[in-house]
């Protein structure tokens, strides 16, 4: 009996032990399960918080953004609103071209400081005898040109184009140089038209300062003063008319064509001639002929001038009532030259030889000169011959009226000038010097000729081009 109890009592401590390992070990997985799950809310928790402070950010950023985007956009309007201020008070500045060719835009400066003896009396422009009785005077004269000059030439050597040049004169008026229209075939032919100077046939090489009548191509004959004759009559560049000129080329020949339509009585300052006030009928039409022929630096040309309309301009006869016609004008010139510079620019000379001849209404002029370039120094000679076959007379001082009578009677001219090149170092800037002494003889008495029958002159001329 007592082993049963005993064996009772100890199957039941087994049971217990048993039972008590097994409630302690779950127990223990219980508690680690419960840390694992609060592990897990920890990291739940964790990733939930770095989540909000993402969505924090993110937002953060998002407002940022907007804000910057509305101060932006504040900006934005300010600034087209300040644009839109502009536009309504200027506008931008801005350059287009047609797109049909080339424009080139150019010019020069010219500004004179002269001193002359008995100002004019050779001259294209009279000083007032009768009022200015002085000998000499100093005067400072010049413009400012700017050209435009457009072109357009083709692959198979067609062009046209256009040149305008207006000057600005110190004396505050406006002139003109070159407006002309001009279109052809490159090295074969070509047409120009409008306002422009044909070929020169009597160059006067560095001509700085060179004073006398016959000198520009307006109010070329001077009344009273001894008239240079050097075939610009139908030259062109009138103020009274226009040119229609053509031309070729073929080789080493150059044939041209001007024609100038113009009213004939510009050519007569103040409207003077022979001492008789010129009637202005129609308009005269010179044609200008000119052949030349060139080889390296040598160059020859031959031309004439000759009004072809009859009747043109001229003077009432006081006796019979006629009209005589004075505008039967023809000249003829003759041109050489040498130009060294070709093939020496340093050291090369530039030489002209130039002979013209003028058959008028009782007036025979001819003209011959030579001039020589060299180092920059120019110096030159002009020899003139009038013979007056009528004259009516004209009012003026003795001392100062060279022609008052029927005759012949020669001017014999020096001019010289000196060139001072790139000044301050400016290849574009120079400055020149130029001088001209004239001596004026006639074939009458000693008695009736003045003791003052000399001109002289001189210059400093600024030249600047850009």
């Amino acid at each position: 009996m007592k082993k049963r109890i005993l064996a009772v009592a100890i199957g039941l401590s087994m049971c217990a032990g048993s039972g008590w390992a097994k409630t302690s070990n779950s127990s223990i997985e219980q508690r680690l399960q419960q840390l694992e799950a609060r592990l897990a809310a920890a990291e739940n928790r964790a990733a939930a918080a770095e989540n909000q402070v993402q969505q924090l950010k993110v937002k953060q950023a998002a407002e940022i953004k907007e804000v910057k985007a509305a101060q932006g956009s504040i900006r934005v309007e300010a600034v087209e609103a300040s644009k839109e201020e502009v536009r309504k008070n200027a506008t931008s500045p801005a350059l287009s071209l047609a797109g049909y060719g080339d424009l080139k835009i150019y010019g020069d400066v010219e500004f004179n400081m002269d001193a002359e003896s008995n100002h004019g009396l050779v001259a294209m422009t009279n000083a007032d005898l009768q009022n200015d009785p002085t000998n000499e005077q100093w005067d400072l004269n010049g413009r400012i040109k700017v050209g435009f000059e457009g072109n357009r030439t083709l692959d198979n050597g067609y062009f046209a184009g256009f040149r305008a040049e207006p000057l600005a004169d110190m004396t505050g008026t406006m002139d003109l140089d070159d407006a002309m229209f001009f279109f052809g075939q490159k090295d074969d032919w070509a047409v120009k038209m409008g306002r422009f100077e044909a070929y020169d046939m009597f160059p006067l090489n560095q001509d700085t300062f060179v004073e006398h009548s016959g000198n520009t191509a307006n109010d070329l004959y001077d009344d009273g003063s001894g008239y240079i004759y050097m075939m610009k009559e139908g030259r062109g560049r009138s103020d009274a008319g226009g040119n229609f000129l053509v031309s070729k080329q073929i080789d080493n020949w150059y044939f041209e064509l001007n024609s100038l339509l113009e009213n004939g009585t510009s050519l007569f300052n103040e409207d003077g001639y022979h001492g008789r006030d010129v009637e202005h009928e129609k308009n005269v039409i010179y044609m200008r002929p000119v052949i030349a022929w060139s080889q390296d630096a040598f160059s020859v040309a031959a031309a004439m001038e000759s009004n072809v309309v009859n009747n043109a301009y001229g003077y009432t006869d006081d006796h019979t009532g006629k009209f005589v016609d004075q505008s039967n004008r023809t000249g003829y010139g003759l041109t050489m030259t040498w130009n060294g510079l070709k093939n020496d620019p340093d050291n090369g000379i530039v030489a002209n030889l130039n002979a013209a001849y003028m058959d008028a209404d009782e007036e025979q002029d001819f003209t011959a000169a030579a001039n020589v370039l060299w180092k920059r120094f120019e110096l030159g000679y002009i020899y003139a011959h009038n013979k007056i076959d009528d004259y009516a007379g004209i009012i003026c001082r003795d001392e100062n009226c060279f022609i008052n009578d029927e005759g012949t009677y020669d001017i014999h001219t020096v001019h010289a000038s000196y060139q001072i090149p790139n000044v301050m170092n400016m290849q574009n800037f120079n400055i020149y010097l130029g001088a001209y002494y004239s001596i004026l003889d006639s074939d009458e008495s000693a008695e009736h000729r003045s003791d003052d029958d000399d001109r002289y002159g001189a210059r400093v001329r600024f030249k600047y081009y850009f």
